[in-house]
């Protein structure tokens, strides 16, 4: 296994020895001959947790893999997706992951970051220069394979990336037209230090919510904007009450699909094969109606009303979030040099 260079060690939550049986009987196992290929081996019925809507594109991507896994392996493996959050919130989804109790999930990079710091990274203000070069980036084995290799001591298997859009501010009474509109406000960001960092620099207020209570809280007041992409800030139905878009592209933090790392282990190489090749295709897949999506959210988002602020010079924006750049510098300078590296 490959490993990041030395940056502050994972946080994995305790585990005991029930994890292994949890994992265990978490498998529909019945044995069909001698290995995982084809139509001979294991069966298997797995769950994977998704907190978006049915037809969300991450979501599609999920149901994608599924189909993919389950034609690749003539029927052999079958993967549920739940939507919805309805095996519980990312931060829920992920520790019943890591205990074994559910098998995949999708989730946020930023939320891993309490287990792989690498993940951190994907914090970072500003460092992408379009979805093309992140996907570069990503694709690298010494870059975002790297950065999925982190993950197995924490007890994850990272399956794949899948696309997250780019990421802009959106607000309750004031559209956002520069670093100091946000000045004083309290802005939901998912559990990740680097992102709270960077919201700090603009100085705002961040606070850590997870996404299923951000509607309410926009509603009530408890805080005054959010950050995210388009499809989520749109099937959300956040707009409705948070009706300033601000188009800042601040950060793409990347999609997971992760799995049990004792369930990935217990696999044979025919079946990992499996599983492998059809989260490529899935991934693939999952971009393109992600293109799509975006589109058509933004032709809606201005149908109902939305005020989309456009942001011409980033420059402003990059200076204040320098400090951000500058703290994390060196734990995250392999991977900030790969990131220039693959700049076209």
């Amino acid at each position: 296994m490959r490993t990041p260079f030395p940056m502050t060690p994972p946080k994995t939550r305790r585990r005991t020895g029930f994890v292994g049986l949890a994992a265990a009987l978490s498998l529909v196992l019945t044995a069909c001959g001698d290995d995982g290929g084809g139509s001979g081996g294991a069966e298997y019925s797995w769950r994977l947790a998704e907190v978006h809507p049915e037809n969300y594109p991450t979501t599609v991507g999920d149901q994608k893999f599924a189909e993919l896994v389950a034609e690749k392996s003539d029927g052999r493996i079958t993967i549920d997706v739940y939507p919805g959050a309805q095996l519980g919130e990312e931060s829920d989804a992920i520790e019943q992951v890591q205990l074994g109790s559910i098998e995949l999930t999708r989730v946020s990079s930023a939320p891993m970051t309490e287990f792989a710091s690498g993940m951190g990274l994907f914090g970072l203000p500003y460092i992408w220069d379009d979805a093309d070069h992140m996907w570069r980036f990503l694709k690298d084995e010494d870059g975002g394979e790297k950065l999925l290799d982190g993950l197995s001591d924490a007890g994850f298997h990272g399956v794949t990336y899948m696309d997250p859009g780019a990421r802009s501010f959106y607000t309750t009474d004031k559209a956002v037209r520069s670093p100091d509109d946000l000045k004083g406000l309290k802005i939901r960001v998912q559990e990740s230090q680097v992102i709270i960092d960077f919201i700090e620099a603009l100085g705002a207020s961040p606070t850590p919510m997870d996404y299923g209570e951000v509607y309410s809280s926009l509603q009530s007041g408890l805080i005054d904007g959010a950050e995210n992409n388009a499809p989520s800030y749109y099937s959300a139905s956040h707009f409705e009450v948070a009706k300033n878009f601000t188009l800042d592209e601040h950060m793409r933090v990347a999609e997971l699909l992760v799995m049990n790392r004792d369930i990935w282990d217990s696999l044979s190489a025919d079946d990992q094969a499996i599983i492998e090749d059809a989260a490529t295709e899935a991934a693939e897949f999952q971009r393109t109606t992600w293109d799509a999506q975006v589109d058509k959210d933004m032709a809606a988002l201005k149908k109902e009303g939305v005020t989309i602020t456009e942001i011409d010079d980033l420059e402003p924006w990059r200076a204040a979030a320098r400090p951000v750049i500058d703290k994390y510098g060196d734990e995250f300078a392999d991977y900030l040099a790969k990131i220039d590296e693959l700049r076209e």
